[in-house]
């Protein structure tokens, strides 16, 4: 049995996904054409802050939150017509969620490359 490693999963979910810089992100938050969303646990959230116009649906709920008959597409918190914009801190855990919401048949998904760590030094403002 060979098991892969974290890293192994990262590296063939880069292959798949839209990986997009933390420029890219500002400009389409911005222009109001992406679902940002921050998929960090509330513990990070704690203790860094959060990004202004970003919604957090922490990894472990994103594919049951993100169904279209979910309560954050129902009560329109998310629209499925705009690009979904995953980003963690780093940019591993986004990747992986990006592989996965693309499995599930989301064609608009994009991850920010660097993840928090680069947003808060590219123009994102941080609410604490």
């Amino acid at each position: 049995m060979k098991i892969k490693s974290s890293q192994t999963l990262v590296t063939e979910a880069l292959k798949s996904v839209k990986t997009i810089s933390p420029k890219e992100a500002l400009q389409l938050s911005n222009e109001n054409k992406c679902n940002l969303i921050d998929i960090r646990d509330e513990v990070e959230l704690q203790k860094t802050g959060s990004i202004e116009n970003s919604l957090n649906i922490s990894r472990g709920l994103l594919e049951f939150s993100l169904h279209p008959e979910g309560a954050y597409v129902q009560n329109k918190k998310i629209d499925l017509n705009k690009e979904i914009v995953l980003f963690c801190a780093a940019g591993g855990r986004s990747a992986l969620a990006a592989k996965t919401l693309k499995e599930m048949g989301f064609e608009k998904v994009s991850h920010v490359e660097g993840g928090f760590g680069l947003m808060q030094n590219s123009g994102f403002k941080v609410i604490k």
